[in-house]
């Protein structure tokens, strides 16, 4: 798996340069609020095999954000359910690293944090959705289902 993310202007980056950006993001503006999201989607190709997109976002609440972007191949995937669980577990790989450099820094502003799942009320994911809250929840994270999970359904769906 790439751990290279990329911006949108077309930089590589690492998660620790990630976290540098996003606080410079925040240092410009500290009297706001933020929210710091993560979710991952994915696009079944004709072969089975599956690509997936992990998106990084910072919100600046009322005023724009920044967000990154990273994509690669996991191999075959029979199921719906299989592909979704998948996305849900790099999610959870890659806020467990995204948090630990966070926390390493001094940040004045207020942010939260929420990962996003490409799950939602109508369609052929409304039965998991339980499932994979539950998961996310058991990590100690926000989870947001669609509509509201626009750093899965959005962002990273821009990008598979």
């Amino acid at each position: 798996m790439d751990s290279k993310f990329h911006s949108s202007l077309g930089l590589e980056l690492s998660i620790p340069q990630i976290v540098a950006a996003i606080l410079g993001f925040m240092r410009e503006a500290p009297e706001r609020r933020y929210r710091v999201t993560l979710g991952t989607d994915s696009e079944l190709l004709a072969d089975k095999q599956a690509d997936f997109v992990t998106a990084i976002v910072v919100h600046r609440i009322g005023n724009g954000g920044r967000y990154f972007w990273r994509r690669f191949n996991l191999g075959k995937f029979h199921t719906l359910r299989d592909r979704i669980i998948q996305e849900v577990m790099i999610s959870l790989d890659a806020a467990q690293l995204l948090l630990a450099e966070l926390r390493q820094e001094d940040i004045a502003t207020q942010w939260d944090f929420e990962i996003h799942v490409d799950v939602g009320e109508n369609g052929p994911t409304k039965p998991m959705i339980q499932e994979v809250v539950g998961m996310i929840r058991a990590h100690n994270f926000e989870a947001r289902t669609k509509p509201e999970s626009y750093a899965a359904s959005n962002v990273a769906d821009r990008h598979v």
